[in-house]
């Protein structure tokens, strides 16, 4: 910078006035012997040189003041211009060094994300993983990013699959751990689905319906991340791969509580209200305290209670309102039958389609409900890693409620309210039920083995 202020000042200095235009220079006195008036072409004969000597003396006065007005002007203008030099140096190079940290921070952390070592800063930039208050807004990750957490999408990663995506562990750092949803549909459709998804949980907040932290875009895959839900799916832990489920009978009922409490919150307290439109078992996540958390809202629409026609028909097979998949009429009821078919998974262990040969498939409503209703064969088709778990009572309280949510008419159907006050006292209170267990509570078990 030095170097530059010593360049330009010369450069301003002699393109001042001063430098610029010619001065006036007194005339020399006539008997200065370098002059000769015989020679010199300004003057014809010895009369002119003598009319002018007179003045010379005044002539000189004059023009030093001139000198000095000028030069006091050049000095004046040349500070003020080597000033703003100097502040205009200043501010550029404070910028080049702001410009220069940052380039070598954001360089630190791709560094950092490449190697999959420590991604500290990470945290920063999601504040709802220390205060759990992320409103209104979504982050985008980099897909390295989700390469290096996921171990590559390693399959000892994965927590769960569904129709529309598998989800795999993610651990950016030891204190940054999420679930990354790897979407495998593409098109226009699982384009709006997605858009949706971001738009819609960037606005909803409760805790029974799952956080998004951030989304993907990488070449025609699109990611989802989600807070971490370390049990998985519900339908993971229900119709698995390990054969009998290990989900007891009270925790089966805080998961239907949970999806109760979520619901009401869309129907109720949303505004506009909204309708999730695939509430199912694979979209029930779990976390390490089997809370579970409504996700998947790529087909959620608003509207609340009123009719909505012609609404493109979208679902899951065996979780689909009749009146929806029929006539195409959408309601808050619509989701309230498909509550009640993840409450008949939960009861009855099995999944609401099975095959029954090469050529046919049952439902589990259709072929559930005439024995949902008989309480001496009700006992029989509970899901055996439960059955002579529970007390009796509580068991045909909630076939009752499963029957209702499940009635092809929307009209008979609860509200998601309802279902849920009656949910609230069938739930320990350690649990989030207001249940509490004694031994004359447990007795009535003993009834089902008869």
């Amino acid at each position: 910078m030095k170097i530059l202020v010593f360049l330009v000042l010369p450069i301003w200095v002699f393109s001042s006035p001063l430098f610029s235009s010619p001065l006036d220079v007194p005339q020399p006195p006539v008997a200065n012997p370098v002059l000769s008036t015989d020679k010199d072409h300004f003057f014809k004969d010895s009369t002119d040189l003598i009319a002018h000597s007179p003045e010379v003396p005044e002539v000189q006065v004059v023009h030093h003041q001139d000198l000095n007005k000028k030069i006091l002007i050049a000095l004046v203008v040349a500070s003020s211009l080597l000033g703003g030099i100097l502040l205009l140096l200043s501010c550029f190079s404070i910028y080049r060094l702001k410009r220069l940290k940052k380039c070598s921070t954001k360089s630190d952390r791709n560094s950092d994300a490449a190697k999959g070592i420590s991604l500290g800063p990470i945290l920063d930039k999601f504040p709802s993983l220390k205060l759990g208050n992320n409103r209104g807004s979504v982050d985008a990750f980099e897909y390295q990013l989700l390469v290096v957490a996921t171990n590559n999408f390693e399959e000892e990663n994965v927590l769960g699959e569904g129709e529309s995506g598998r989800l795999y562990k993610a651990h950016f750092n030891e204190h940054f751990h999420a679930a990354v949803k790897k979407i495998f549909a593409n098109g226009q459709e699982a384009d709006r689905e997605f858009e949706n998804e971001i738009q819609s949980l960037s606005k909803i907040h409760h805790q029974n319906i799952v956080s998004l932290l951030g989304y993907c875009r990488h070449g025609e895959a699109q990611f989802l991340i989600y807070e971490m839900m370390e049990n998985g799916s519900l339908e993971f832990h229900l119709h698995g791969p390990f054969g009998k489920s290990e989900l007891t009978w009270p925790v089966r009922m805080k998961i239907a509580l949970d999806v109760a409490r979520g619901l009401e919150y869309l129907h109720e307290h949303c505004d506009p209200p909204v309708i999730h439109r695939d509430i199912k078992s694979s979209n029930i996540l779990l976390d390490s305290n089997f809370n579970a958390k409504m996700s998947n809202f790529g087909l959620a629409v608003t509207g609340g209670g009123s009719n909505q026609m012609n609404i493109k028909l979208s679902g899951t097979l065996g979780y689909v309102a009749p009146e929806y998949l029929l006539d195409g009429k959408l309601t808050d009821k619509s989701d309230v039958y498909s509550f009640g078919v993840v409450l008949l998974e939960l009861l009855l262990g099995q999944r609401p389609v099975e095959r029954v040969d090469e050529a046919r498939c049952q439902s589990i409503v259709t072929w559930a409900t005439p024995q949902l209703i008989d309480r001496s064969k009700l006992p029989n088709i509970i899901d055996p890693a439960i059955r002579n778990t529970m007390d009796l009572k509580h068991l045909y309280q909630v076939a009752a409620i499963a029957v209702l949510c499940v009635q092809p008419e929307p009209s008979y159907r609860p509200l998601i309210t309802d279902v849920l006050h009656s949910f609230i006292p069938l739930v320990p209170v350690e649990l989030g039920g207001s249940l509490r267990l004694t031994d004359s509570s447990l007795s009535t078990r003993s009834e089902l083995a008869s």
